[in-house]
């Protein structure tokens, strides 16, 4: 249940525009949350990459919980996902600064995948509810 209420926080942060249509006043809360955004990203990048490598490690689930293992693969490759786009900012300034070649390449990457952000996170929102649900009645 932990894997799909992150996953649904996540995916509010990465879809920013559908919730500013939804509620008016939500953009304060997202302008404070904004100089957060890259560390958040990082973190549930890390936090996804850790639900991926749990759902390899429990690969035996599959016989017994077969819905509930692909459900927790699925959101943590979404989450991982989410995670790196929005901690993409930091990445580059941490690890790629030094490297003009691969800051290049990364910024070419990242103009190719913001247009994806929303739909994904829109996907995010639907995986992390069904994570809920899965987990209460599957495992």
């Amino acid at each position: 249940m932990t894997f799909g209420i992150t996953l649904i926080l996540l995916s509010i942060i990465a879809v920013p525009s559908l919730l500013l249509s939804k509620k008016p006043n939500a953009k304060e809360l997202l302008d404070k949350i904004e100089p957060y955004q890259g560390w958040i990203g990082i973190i549930f990048c890390f936090y996804g990459v850790w639900g991926i490598i749990f759902s390899i490690l429990n690969l035996g689930w599959i016989t017994t919980f077969p819905i509930w293992w692909v459900t927790l693969l699925a959101g943590s490759l979404v989450q991982a996902v989410l995670g790196f786009m929005l901690g993409f900012s930091l990445i580059n300034k941490f690890v790629l600064s030094k490297n003009e070649a691969a800051k290049e390449k990364a910024v070419a990457l990242r103009e190719k995948l913001a247009p994806k952000q929303g739909k994904l996170g829109i996907v995010g929102l639907f995986v992390g509810a069904w994570m809920i649900v899965a987990s209460i009645l599957f495992f």
